[in-house]
C-alpha cells in the first residue's frame, strides 16, 4: 500500500487553516505550523511532500520561508504552493522566481486547492521517477565507459606486448616507462609554462599513451633488435626507423578512430622519443622546443628505464650512474627542465623501479 503522502500548512490565520484542513484531512497527513518561524523549526525533523505556504506572515514571511527551504538540500525539491490575497503580477512572480511551483489566491476554492496540491503531488513523484531512471542510465553510461575505458587500455597493453615480445628482457618496461612519464608531467604541470598543457585530462591521456611508443619495433629485425654487440651503422640506420615503422602503423587506427583518439598522442611520442634538445635525435632532428612536451617526456623515460635495465648487449646500471648519465645529457640530449624535474622526483622513480623490476 502506498504511503499517505504529507502536507504542510504554513498560515497565521485559523480560519484559512480551518478550510485548508477540511479541504485536505481525508487524503493527507498534515503538518500545521502558524507562521514562519514555526515552520522552519518543524522542517527541521520532518520533510513533508509538498508545503502550503502563506505569503503575508509576522516576523518571517512567506518569501525568507521560501528562500530558506530553496536553500537547504533536503528540502529544495519539496513543491512550495503559495498562498496569498495579493494577486499582482510581482508578488507571482517573484514567489516563481524563488522557487514556488503554483500560486494560489485567496479566497479559497477548496475544489481548486485540492486539485493543485494533487497535481503538484504527481509532477513530484514523475520527477523522482525520472531522477531515479536518469541515475539508473548515468550508472550504466558509466559501468559501459568504464568497460571500454579497460579495454582500450588492455588493447594497448597487448599492442605494446607485442612489440616487447621481440625483446624479452624488458618486461615491465611498459610499465615503467608509463608511471615514469606521468611523475615528470605532474611535477611540471605546476610551472606557468606547461600548466595549461599538462591538463589533468592530457596527463591520463599521456599515460595511456605511453606503451605504444616502441611499436615500431615489430618491423625490425630479429637480428638487429636482438643483437648482443654493438649496431653496425647500417644496422643503427634500419633500427632508427622502428620510430617511422611506430608512426605509420598508428597512423592506419588515427584514419579509423579520427584524429581526436588517443593515437594521435602515441603516434607523436612513437616518432619523437628519439629526438634530443640539442638536434642531434632522430628520426627528423628537431631540436628544444621543435620536440612535442611528449617526445620529450619519454625520451627521459625511455632512456633512463634503458640504463637501469638489463639488455643483451649490456648489464644493467644502478640508479646513480643511471642519474649521472641523465645529468650529462642536460640541455643536449634531453630538455632541461624535465631533468630537473627527474631530479625532484628521483625517489619516485626508485619505487618504481623495485616495484616493477623485470623477473
Amino acid at each position: 500500500m502506498d504511503r499517505q503522502k504529507t502536507v504542510m500548512i504554513v498560515d497565521d490565520t485559523e480560519l484559512n487553516i480551518a478550510i485548508l484542513v477540511e479541504a485536505l484531512q481525508d487524503d493527507y497527513e498534515l503538518i500545521i505550523a502558524i507562521n514562519g518561524l514555526e515552520a522552519i523549526e518543524l522542517l527541521q525533523e520532518q520533510q513533508p511532500d509538498l508545503i502550503l505556504l502563506d505569503i503575508i506572515m509576522p516576523e518571517l514571511d512567506g518569501y525568507d520561508v521560501l528562500k530558506t527551504i530553496k536553500e537547504n538540500p533536503k528540502l529544495k525539491h519539496v513543491p512550495v504552493i503559495l498562498l496569498s490575497a495579493i494577486t499582482d503580477s510581482d508578488s507571482k512572480t517573484k514567489g516563481f522566481s524563488l522557487g514556488a511551483v503554483d500560486y494560489v489566491t485567496k479566497p479559497f476554492e477548496m475544489v481548486e486547492v485540492k486539485a493543485r496540491v494533487k497535481t503538484q503531488l504527481k509532477f513530484e513523484e514523475a520527477r523522482l521517477v525520472l531522477e531515479n531512471q536518469n541515475f539508473f542510465l548515468e550508472e550504466k553510461v558509466k559501468e559501459r565507459t568504464e568497460l571500454l575505458e579497460r579495454t582500450n587500455s588492455a588493447a594497448i597493453y597487448c599492442l605494446a606486448a607485442l612489440a616487447e615480445t621481440r625483446d624479452p628482457e624488458t618486461g615491465e618496461h611498459i610499465k615503467r616507462t608509463q608511471k615514469y612519464i606521468r611523475e615528470l608531467a605532474l611535477e611540471l604541470q605546476d610551472m606557468d609554462e606547461y600548466r595549461d598543457v599538462l591538463t589533468n585530462e592530457y596527463i591520463e591521456l599521456l599515460y595511456k599513451s605511453a606503451p605504444l611508443h616502441d611499436i615500431g619495433k615489430v618491423g625490425v629485425k630479429d637480428s638487429i633488435l636482438l643483437k648482443p654487440g654493438r649496431l653496425t651503422e647500417e644496422e643503427f640506420e634500419e633500427m632508427k626507423k622502428h620510430t617511422i615503422y611506430g608512426g605509420e602503423s598508428l597512423n592506419v587506427g588515427i584514419k579509423e578512430l579520427g584524429e581526436d583518439s588517443f593515437l594521435t598522442l602515441a603516434k607523436e611520442i612513437a616518432i619523437t622519443h628519439h629526438e634530443k634538445w640539442d638536434g642531434s635525435g632522430y628520426p627528423r632532428g628537431l631540436s628544444k622546443k621543435e620536440i612535442p612536451i611528449s617526445g620529450r617526456l619519454m625520451a627521459l623515460s625511455d632512456v633512463y628505464d634503458a640504463l637501469i635495465s638489463k639488455r643483451v648487449y649490456k648489464s644493467a646500471f644502478t640508479h646513480d650512474e643511471a642519474k649521472n648519465i641523465i645529468l650529462d645529457g642536460r640541455g643536449t640530449h634531453f630538455d632541461p627542465d624535465i631533468v630537473d624535474a627527474f631530479i625532484k622526483k628521483e625517489t619516485n622513480f626508485i619505487s618504481i623501479m623495485e616495484k616493477f623490476k623485470d623477473i
